[in-house]
């Protein structure tokens, strides 16, 4: 089995392992409050010959912080990989926050980025009077104080009985405050609709059925304003279907790499 290389470069915590020839090396942006290991799932279900490339967003898991954190500055640091790495052909594959971060890089590295995929995202997530009340609780209380709230959206009923949702409650309110709040910050500047008729990359766009989060509608809408967009839903998911239902996640992955 081949596995991941686990490092620290320019205070950016990834995994990474190169792709065999002829493969598709993987670029993975994850979402807010998590860190790498939300694709844990998915990565064990890919072949082995293929590149990965997963990294924790500053303020979480174990990369560093920085002072000013936007959409822009989280994209510089992906692309802080891809050159440390020299890759020149990649697919981006973003979940939620993650998903703004890939829809930069779909523009920034137009001849690099050969397909892009969009996870329970939007070209705009929310709005000042949803961010900063989360912003204020935040930095005021910690993330335990809005955990409950977040999670209800995160998953779909029947995931929250189950065992493993302790984990990502953990992994949840162990971010920390300032990192969260920072990325909050960047989700509510964020709006990159008019963007999205720019992206030339075929496009894969999936949302979980039961996410509370960035339901459904908001997910197609997206979609809808990428020329080559096709968009489906994974059913008994919510926000995180990586994790939920990472079978069905890597079958449309497959599907839409010709793979």
């Amino acid at each position: 089995m081949t596995y991941e290389h686990f490092t620290s470069y320019a205070g950016i915590y990834h995994g990474y392992r190169a792709a065999s020839e002829g493969s598709p090396t993987l670029v993975f942006a994850n979402s807010l409050g998590t860190d790498l290991r939300v694709w844990d799932r998915v990565v064990a279900l890919l072949p082995e010959t293929w590149g990965i490339l997963r990294q924790d967003k500053r303020g979480h898991g174990l990369s560093e912080a920085r002072d000013v954190l936007s959409i822009e500055t989280m994209a510089d640091d992906v692309e802080t990989l891809l050159d440390h790495y020299g890759i020149t052909s990649f697919v981006g594959i973003g979940l939620s926050v993650g998903g703004l971060i890939m829809q930069r890089l779909a523009l920034r590295r137009s001849t690099d980025m050969t397909h892009l995929v969009l996870s329970d995202t939007a070209a705009k997530i929310g709005s000042p009077e949803l961010w900063n009340p989360r912003i204020e609780t935040v930095l005021s209380k910690g993330i335990a104080a809005i955990g409950e709230a977040i999670l209800s959206r995160w998953f779909a009923p029947s995931y929250q009985t189950t065992e493993d949702f302790s984990m990502w409650k953990t992994m949840l309110e162990r971010t920390p405050a300032e990192g969260y709040a920072q990325v909050c910050g960047a989700l509510r500047d964020a709006d990159f609709r008019e963007d999205l008729a720019h992206i030339a990359q075929p496009t894969l766009v999936i949302a979980g059925a039961q996410d509370s989060s960035t339901p459904p509608a908001l997910v197609k809408e997206t979609a809808s304003g990428i020329k080559h967009a096709s968009f489906h839903e994974i059913d008994n998911a919510g926000h995180l279907p990586c994790v939920e239902q990472p079978e069905a996640f890597v079958a449309l992955l497959r599907a839409h790499l010709g793979a």
